[in-house]
């Protein structure tokens, strides 16, 4: 009886294993499917009320990226380098950068590879190569990096911290950002070994130490994608001077209302 349990118990487990793993081999090799988002769409029907040019920013390997550019005056204001998140098109950010239009600033937002119609297929080290043709696009406008501000949007954090370490921006941004992305999937797959298996790591936690410009996290709480505590936990290790805007209602996706906005103000007004 007890050699017949045991040679049940040993199919469980082959089968069991079995599973795991081809789970695992799923995992490797569609975990960017798991990761991009290019045709998802939260943000549908938002007018664009702000005034841009729409333009095209070539990158190192000759793909052309979508941005949109507003430009009140280069010479008076800071300019913003958005870059966005994992999911959408840049209508998807019309609800945010509406609100520029009141502000003295300029802005770039820029699409990354394989999103709003481009070329490519996004990776880790495509978008960094995405985010440096763009810094280096406005300087072909003439915009200086110490006149630059990085505004990294969740997974756009992963990206803003790379460029912007080691760097002599004016200001960066970061809007719920993860320490890595080891530990965000590690909180969504906890059973699997995530380290080995993750090709973009985008570990924020590491070179958030090597940025020396004035830094703003803003972070919600609530946050059901991206931990609170690993915007917190960025901030803590953060060098001065540094600001948080952290609250209790906001979600991944924080609102921009009038307490963020202020917060956003105060924060380019102090950099000029």
């Amino acid at each position: 009886m007890f050699q017949k349990y045991k040679v049940l118990f040993l199919k469980l487990l082959l089968i069991i294993l079995i599973i795991y793993f081809f789970i695992l081999t799923i995992l490797f090799f569609f975990q960017r499917n798991l990761l991009y988002y290019p045709t998802e769409n939260n943000y549908y029907g938002d007018k664009l009320t702000v005034s841009v040019d729409k333009v095209k920013i070539k990158t190192k390997d000759n793909i052309e990226l979508l941005g949109w550019y507003h430009k009140k005056d280069s010479n008076r204001y800071k300019t913003i380098l958005f870059l966005h998140g994992n999911a959408g098109s840049l209508e998807n950010r019309t609800h945010k950068i509406n609100h520029f239009e009141n502000m003295n600033i300029n802005f770039l937002i820029v699409s990354w590879r394989g999103f709003s119609g481009n070329k490519g297929n996004p990776t880790e080290k495509g978008l960094y190569n995405d985010a440096r043709s763009a810094v280096k696009w406005l300087e072909n406008e003439g915009v200086m990096k110490k006149d630059i501000v990085i505004y990294g949007e969740s997974l756009g954090t992963g990206v803003a911290t790379e460029i912007a370490q080691n760097n002599n921006f004016a200001g960066v941004i970061l809007e719920s950002p993860f320490t890595s992305m080891i530990d965000a999937a590690k909180n969504k797959y906890p059973i699997f070994p995530i380290r080995f298996l993750l090709r973009d790591k985008y570990e924020n936690d590491k070179k958030i130490k090597n940025i020396k410009s004035s830094l703003l996290i803003m972070h919600g709480e609530i946050d059901k994608i991206v931990p609170f505590w690993m915007g917190k936990k960025l901030y803590d290790i953060a060098n001065e001077p540094k600001y948080s805007y952290f609250t209790k209602h906001d979600d991944h996706m924080m609102e921009y209302d009038e307490n963020l906005l202020i917060t956003l103000k105060n924060f380019f007004d102090s950099l000029n």
